[in-house]
């Protein structure tokens, strides 16, 4: 066992192995080597690294299928090596990094440059996530197999919807071919257009211009009879409403292959975040009222919704400072999104387990990754959680170049203590 790791004594949670108690997990050569399910004697040996993680739980490393890295062309909002270093803060030792970059990663070259990056300068497994169309445009679709062959683990538009009907019926088509899944960013373009936040009372009352809640059910709605049309793999990103948990449960009853994500501020804020023009709060789909937050809780507790993504969009400090009608849409949510996720499991929306298997075992599942479980012989990446740490949410913890977030000054309850990718540990308190 030289030169050996042994995370001892904690709560270990992994439902892919129907595991769910205290236990320990060896690791050596940046693999698991055994599980030791019940109390063991800690050991003495020198050449074994024990670290007791008495009282918190260890989970299969967290997956975000959903963020923005910005490089390349948009360094001065985040970079790999920032951007990593936050999810291993927040407790994620799996980043899947959206396409709107600058060269956007639309072929395999950038595919190809954003893996070597990663290799070279993360701090935790990157995956890119290619575009549907060329230049994000929506008219042609770009070089999916050449960017899945490149390593690309699924393709998106995101930030930009496909408009266009016949495009989006070829992508999920395709998606059969090269087997990942299309996630579309549902979003008609016509509809919100110069919208600013959720279209209602609030909206009329501050003078900004509205998103109807329509905009995203209407895309939501075609997208899912174009995936029942086509047969092919169609994963929603980031949804808001409760109308669009609505068609995809439905959709989910009918045999359509749909998955679905959201994200932790579209079940922990409202548009009342937004009642003093904070630019922070300025998200794309907006946040929503209370009825729909409480909807998306209900779609996660059933499973209509099956993933936890964080859509980490951060943004230099000086874009967010601009007039609310000129600032970029976007949250920073690496650094904050197992807090949030706590709070519903203390409410009894979810389980601990029900986190492993929204922030961990779907994601990888979803995207065909090996990762989201503990079993012997894997890569050992596992987050250490402590649910009762308390912290203020202050710019000095978080280690993302975005500062960008409406709960800076809250206090937080739950934080990943240790990081483990491929058996480097880092100390997150």
């Amino acid at each position: 066992m030289d030169n050996s790791l042994l995370v001892y004594n904690g709560h270990i949670v992994d439902p892919i192995q129907d595991i769910d108690g205290i236990g320990s997990i060896l690791i050596e050569k940046g693999k698991i080597k055994e599980i030791y399910q019940g109390k063991i004697k800690k050991p003495v040996n020198k050449n074994l690294t024990v670290i007791d993680v008495s009282g918190c739980y260890i989970l299969p490393g967290l997956i975000d299928m959903h963020t923005h890295l910005r490089e390349p062309g948009y360094e001065h909002k985040e970079t790999i090596h920032t951007g990593t270093k936050a999810a291993i803060h927040g407790g994620f030792t799996s980043l899947c990094c959206m396409p709107n970059t600058l060269p956007i990663n639309d072929n395999a070259t950038v595919t190809s440059f954003i893996i070597r990056k990663a290799y070279q300068e993360g701090f935790c497994k990157v995956y890119p996530i290619g575009a549907i169309t060329k230049g994000q445009q929506g008219q042609e679709l770009a070089e999916m197999g050449l960017m899945r062959e490149a390593g690309a683990v699924a393709f998106s538009d995101d930030g930009k919807p496909v408009m266009n009907s016949l495009v989006m019926r070829r992508a999920l088509e395709y998606s059969k071919t090269i087997d990942c899944p299309i996630i579309s960013h549902a979003e008609d373009i016509n509809l919100s257009a110069n919208g600013l936040m959720n279209e209602g009372e609030l909206s009329y009352r501050l003078g900004l211009a509205g998103i109807p809640k329509e905009s995203e059910e209407i895309m939501v709605a075609r997208d899912v009879l174009l995936a029942k049309l086509t047969k092919g793999r169609l994963h929603i990103a980031h949804v808001s409403t409760k109308k669009s948990v609505s068609i995809i449960r439905r959709a989910k009853e009918e045999g359509v292959m749909i998955t679905a994500e959201t994200c932790p501020h579209y079940f922990s804020l409202t548009e009342d975040a937004i009642k003093d023009y904070d630019t922070n709060a300025k998200v794309n789909p907006p946040l929503r009222t209370l009825e729909d937050v409480e909807a998306i809780k209900d779609g996660l507790k059933d499973g209509t919704i099956d993933v936890i993504a964080t859509d980490h969009a951060p943004h230099h400090k000086d874009e967010k400072l601009l007039e609310f009608d000129k600032a970029p849409f976007g949250i920073s949510g690496l650094e904050t999104a197992v807090s949030l996720s706590l709070k519903i499991v203390k409410e009894g929306v979810l389980s601990i387990s029900d986190i492993v298997l929204k922030m961990s075992v779907n994601p990888s599942a979803i995207l065909k990754l090996n990762a989201g479980n503990l079993k012997v012989g894997s890569d050992a990446d596992l987050t250490i959680l402590n649910t009762e740490k308390e912290f203020i949410l202050t710019e000095d913890e978080i280690f993302s170049k975005g500062k960008n977030t409406p709960l800076l000054g809250s206090k937080l309850t739950g934080k990943a203590l240790f990081t483990i990718v491929r058996g480097k540990v880092y100390n997150n308190d």
